[in-house]
């Protein structure tokens, strides 16, 4: 796989295209990654305790590899 955490990606194609991102967490078996604020999603989430309100809370999806690129690609000496 030839992204890793902490690499800074690009979004090739998507709703976010174009989009520059920190990969936050790598799932190599599914071929997947979550990049830091980008691909988020809404999650509607119910009250835990009674008297407290259910919220609204966005979390970021995972992507397939094959639509991630390195950002700045290392210089061969």
């Amino acid at each position: 796989m030839h992204i890793k955490k902490g690499d800074e990606v690009v979004i090739l194609s998507g709703d976010d295209k174009g989009k520059k991102g920190k990969v936050a967490h790598v799932m190599p078996k599914l071929g997947t990654a979550v990049v830091e604020g980008l691909n988020m999603r809404k999650k509607h989430q119910h009250a835990r305790q009674d008297g407290k309100k259910g919220q609204v809370i966005e979390i970021a999806m995972p992507l397939r590899v094959s639509k991630l690129a390195l950002a700045d690609k290392p210089k061969k000496k």
